[in-house]
């Protein structure tokens, strides 16, 4: 029964990392920008929201849809401002134009609101669970993983039965050709990462309900969204929801057998499939 429980429980925490995960799918694995402050905007997306939070009394329902279209808005400035400048076949200059706005990103939250690590109240949400045969399922970890299928689906389709994910993905292939179409690969880009950090909007909220944040954790989600995509294949957003159950689930089975095993575990796993099957498990060689 401990087993099947440390499944379950794995399942639940891949829902949160897929969240991390599927921003980071759209731009490194399909747009290939490697952003380095992909975890550090996580972090920062919900100390703002647990900071509207405290000053206006919201929920944490009212609190993501204020944050969603704050973190769009975020998206696309950030891809206007800065990755359009440095976009190109060489992934080298978005990563360290991203690098040094992760270090900024990281001083700025500092500045405002200390390394003090804080969290975003629930009203009881957090704490609750249902019991199924025997196993505690918590209703947070339930509805993390229901938006996070959703917004994995919405992606999914948006990319292959869209005009725009036509695009996009005709831009990413190739943006000479796609400009003689007629595609402005500039600002498809920033509708894309727009899109991207449009979803970490929904994170950050789940992130900031389910444990506390500071200023300096970043680093991790950044780390558990990319050992994601790569575990579940570049270029695949399915790929990355699955990547992320992989992840989620080698931790919880680590944490049962040794609590200081859990992070190891999901590291390990992630080395062995870059090891031995470099395209991902769900990815084409």
């Amino acid at each position: 029964m401990q087993w099947l429980d440390a499944l379950v429980q794995g399942i639940l925490l891949g829902g949160m990392y897929a969240q991390y995960a599927l921003g980071m799918a759209l731009m490194f694995g399909v747009m290939k920008i490697v952003n380095v402050s992909h975890g550090d905007l996580v972090i920062l997306l919900s100390l703002v929201g647990i900071s509207l939070a405290s000053s206006f009394g919201l929920g944490p329902f009212t609190v993501m849809a204020a944050l969603v279209p704050l973190a769009v808005g975020l998206g696309w400035l950030l891809q206007k401002a800065v990755l359009n400048r440095v976009v190109g076949e060489d992934p080298l200059p978005s990563l360290i134009a991203t690098f040094g706005l992760s270090l900024a990103l990281q001083n700025l939250m500092l500045q405002i609101w200390s390394a003090n690590s804080r969290s975003l109240p629930g009203g009881g949400i957090e704490s609750r669970s249902i019991q199924v045969g025997g196993i505690h399922i918590g209703l947070l970890p339930v509805i993390v993983l229901v938006f996070a299928v959703a917004l994995t689906w919405g992606l999914d389709l948006m990319l292959k039965r869209t005009r725009f994910g036509r695009a996009l993905r005709a831009a990413a292939s190739d943006v000479e050709a796609a400009s003689m179409t007629g595609i402005n690969p500039r600002a498809v880009y920033a509708a894309a990462t727009a899109i991207a950090v449009g979803i970490l909007g929904f994170a950050a909220v789940f992130q900031s309900l389910r444990s506390t944040v500071a200023p300096a954790d970043g680093g991790a989600q950044l780390i558990y969204a990319f050992e994601a995509v790569i575990i579940g294949g570049m270029g695949s957003v399915w790929g990355a929801f699955l990547g992320a159950m992989v992840l989620g689930v080698a931790q919880a089975i680590g944490f049962r057998i040794d609590p200081g095993f859990g992070v190891l575990a999901g590291h390990i796993v992630f080395l062995l499939v870059l090891a031995t099957r470099p395209q991902g498990l769900f990815g084409r060689a």
